[in-house]
């Protein structure tokens, strides 16, 4: 009870603009379990010992049982007879030794002295840190392997956190761990690889690849992937589009293309029809193309030349049969068009444009179950240059000028799953990522070149190619 005369204080409550704050309290850890938890982790740690690293484990209860039960002669004289085997094993086996020795040696280097050592910073500095009541959490590195050309780091997940959040930081992570680039690899729920090259395997320039006995069209060889794999393209049942800038290397990738089908172009169980309005890049082997094009009004008939043969023969196997096989009665049909916006866009008569854009539209609509492909090249992939990128289901990203450009070719979020085209070097012409039908992922690869005097030797070494037709 307030004594009479003492000043009266009213309870102090917080204004309206200034919230509860709750603070987490502090409970001290009685010092015997904190000695338990020790021991408990030293103890868990040494009993799982032999089970993570058997190999380490096995060399040291064996040095130490050698050590011993010889004394030290015995300990020399295990690893003077080891070091024997191993120079003997790298002699005889360089691919086995690589593997089972090197590889795994630089994985655990990699693990350690890498990956393990800069993991914490990366990620929090990235914004791949997750944080929940004053506790942060993040992914944690499950393993690492290497192969010739690249690390990978398999990752958990935090619970709550997705693989779009890796695949938006791609490059964070390359340059957080010294890489050329990263890619993020779905295993499955809260489980992700990590891709990081060591080096740049395309680098160097690839000569023109020798001519095919028996081409495959459902897998032509047209140089090489990242990953030191051949890079095999289809053309047989599908339509490629190839995008890039001057200088990015569509020609290679064209006539890569046209030098991996010459057998069967010279058996007449395919034929290349080809539309160059430049005048330059085809024109040096027109004599192998069954037709041939280079200004507008002659590219619109070859096109509707070939939409005629299309639906002719779509009409011939209507009810009979629903896939096409190439022989010399209906040989496979690639159109080859290069610079196709100056006939969709840049052409300037309306009526050629109208014509070769319905032509071309029904040609990759209707055109591979019957055994017409279409491979078009460009330098600039918006829509009002080119309205019909989606008709083509394979698609090539050279060398382009803006980040946005590649998502316009390779399909939304290809960028954030690391292909960017838009940062390719101007001196690897050729280079570029793939995206084909069905696959999320793009993939890093190089064409081979294809020089003037290739182009040469494949027309005097088939010169049964040309049918004289349409010039």
């Amino acid at each position: 009870m307030a004594k009479i005369g003492a000043p009266q204080t009213s309870p102090t409550l917080p204004t309206p603009a200034q919230g509860v704050r709750w603070t987490t309290p502090i409970v001290e850890t009685p010092g015997i379990v904190v000695l338990g938890s020790w021991i408990w982790r030293l103890t868990r740690f040494l009993v799982t010992l032999p089970f993570r690293f058997p190999v380490l484990a096995a060399t040291v209860a064996v040095s130490f049982a050698a050590w011993w039960w010889l004394d030290w002669p015995g300990l020399a004289g295990l690893w003077a007879t080891a070091a024997v085997a191993s120079l003997v094993w790298w002699r005889t086996s360089p691919d086995s030794y690589r593997t089972w020795v090197t590889l795994r040696l630089l994985a655990w280097w990699r693990h350690v002295f890498v990956y393990r050592r800069h993991w914490q910073p990366v990620l929090v500095i990235s914004g791949l840190a997750e944080s929940y009541q004053e506790r942060r959490y993040l992914p944690r590195i499950r393993r690492v392997t290497c192969d010739t050309w690249a690390d990978r780091v398999r990752v958990s997940l935090v619970a709550g956190t997705s693989p779009a959040d890796f695949e938006t930081r791609v490059a964070e992570l390359a340059h957080g761990f010294a890489a050329p680039s990263c890619r993020v690899i779905v295993n499955g729920p809260r489980d992700i690889t990590l891709e990081f090259p060591r080096r740049d395997t395309l680098a160097e320039p690839l000569d023109a690849l020798p001519v095919p006995v028996v081409p495959e069209l459902g897998a032509l060889h047209l140089g090489q992937r990242e990953d030191g794999s051949p890079w095999w393209l289809r053309l047989h049942g599908t339509h490629v589009l190839v995008a890039g800038v001057t200088g990015s290397g569509k020609g290679s990738v064209i006539w890569s293309a046209i030098r991996a089908m010459l057998p069967a172009v010279a058996d007449n169980t395919a034929q290349v029809w080809a539309v160059d309005p430049k005048r330059m890049e085809l024109a040096y082997g027109r004599d192998l193309f069954a037709h041939y094009a280079d200004d507008g009004e002659s590219a619109v008939a070859v096109l509707e030349l070939a939409v005629a043969q299309m639906q002719d023969r779509a009409r011939r196997y209507a009810g009979k049969q629903r896939s096409h096989t190439s022989t010399t009665e209906d040989p496979f049909v690639l159109v080859v068009l290069d610079e196709v916006a100056f006939l969709t866009a840049y052409h300037p008569d309306r009526d050629v444009r109208r014509r070769a854009e319905n032509a071309i539209a029904t040609l990759t609509s209707q055109g591979r179950s019957v055994g017409f492909a279409v491979l078009a090249a460009l330098q600039d992939p918006r829509k009002e240059v080119m309205n019909l990128r989606n008709l083509f289901p394979d698609k090539v990203a050279l060398r382009l000028d803006e980040a946005s450009q590649v998502d316009m070719i390779l399909g939304e979020g290809a960028r954030d799953r690391g292909a960017n085209a838009h940062l390719i070097d101007p001196t690897l012409p050729g280079v570029g990522y793939v995206r084909v039908e069905g696959s999320p992922a793009p993939v890093r690869v190089r064409a081979a070149y294809v020089s003037d005097d290739d182009i040469t030797a494949m027309v005097s070494a088939h010169p049964s190619c040309s049918t004289g037709g349409e010039r």
